[in-house]
């Protein structure tokens, strides 16, 4: 598992282990079974401390990897491309609770869900076979991740888990139904969705780079790599009017400065 909450390593590593449970492994092409124990063998707080033991170690069957990183609320996508490059027959389950808070207003209630669509799609996309809440009814329990072992261990191809709105399927068809064209999804971190919404409000790139406390190259460069994901000319207009099209940003999320 990795996990930059001390915490929570500790109790999910001893609550897994001490339930003892087994779960059922179906073989391709054969009805027989066998049953597998669950055993959670280590955890770790940062990305690169798993690479560099799994370097040392065994490879195991499967990596829980924490959604959010350091305040960055999909690094652990991050970690989850380079593990899957690296371990291709691992399975790895996401495993998060970014978007357990139910919302009552609609709007924002579907601006979550294209969230949720496009941070699903982009997970599956980069390796992950499962994603699962950290949440449950009366507080944190394993289950979620067992029950995710056990559908991956019969043979399915991914697992949804998801407690509070719609499960994560729903929310990934949904979200695709909302593309335009069929376009691929695109997943934006906090920071290229500030970038976004400051290119709309008419920010140069000299002034984002001070708003956002990063080098006025690096803007640069992730002004490029949005235009390239969103398969557009590398124009801010172009940017912002794709990403207003695909729900990413909203117009009345952009606040235009006045020039004198």
């Amino acid at each position: 598992m990795v996990d930059d909450e001390p915490l929570i390593r500790k109790i999910v590593k001893m609550e897994m282990n001490e339930r003892g449970a087994e779960v059922e492994r179906h073989a391709a092409g054969d009805l027989n079974t066998e049953r597998r124990h669950v055993t959670m063998v280590d955890t770790f707080a940062s990305g690169p401390a798993l690479m560099a033991a799994l370097e040392q170690t065994e490879i195991p069957d499967y990596v829980l990897v924490d959604m959010e990183f350091q305040g960055e609320p999909t690094g652990g996508l991050l970690i989850t491309r380079r593990l899957h490059e690296r371990y291709p027959a691992v399975r790895i389950i996401i495993f998060s609770g970014r978007f357990d808070n139910p919302l009552s207003h609609e709007e924002d209630r579907q601006h979550r869900m294209a969230e949720i669509g496009g941070v699903v799609m982009e997970a599956l996309r980069l390796g992950a076979s499962a994603f699962v809440s950290k949440n449950a009814t009366g507080g944190f329990s394993v289950e979620n991740i067992l029950r995710a072992i056990e559908c991956l261990e019969r043979g399915e191809e991914c697992y949804f888990n998801y407690p509070v709105m719609l499960t994560l399927k729903e929310a990934a068809e949904r979200y695709f139904a909302m593309l335009p064209g069929g376009s691929e999804g695109v997943m934006l971190s906090d920071t290229e969705r500030s970038l976004l919404l400051l290119e709309a409000a008419g920010h140069t790139a000299s002034e984002i780079s001070d708003r956002l406390g990063e080098g006025e190259k690096a803007i640069q460069e992730r002004q490029k790599e949005l235009s390239r994901r969103l398969g557009i000319v590398n124009k801010s207009a172009s940017r912002v009017a794709k990403a207003l099209v695909l729900g990413l940003i909203r117009a009345g999320d952009v606040q235009f400065i006045a020039r004198s």
